[in-house]
């Protein structure tokens, strides 16, 4: 999606949030990253990043992380699969 001269992966612009999944590739683009996300908080948006690796891990701990967003929390770090612990 669009956002002046960014592409966001995923946003709501109801709730000015945008979600990026951040691949290998993210590694060598930390500045870039830096300046997109400055750019963003600058109008109003926030943003939560995800590895790759998290998304396909632990899809719940993300999930949760952005339902806590989503209500007016601050995001958690996503739960350590594999613990049992729920």
């Amino acid at each position: 999606m669009p956002i002046g001269p960014y592409v966001a992966d995923f946003l709501c612009r109801e709730e000015k949030l945008v979600i990026e999944l951040d691949g290998v590739s993210h590694d060598a683009r930390q500045e870039e990253d830096r300046r997109r996300d400055g750019y963003l908080k600058k109008h109003g948006y926030q943003t939560l990043r995800f590895s790759n690796a998290d998304v396909l891990t632990n899809l719940e701990g993300v999930l949760m992380a952005i339902l806590a967003v989503l209500n007016s929390g601050p995001p958690p770090a996503p739960p350590a699969c594999g613990r049992g612990e729920e």
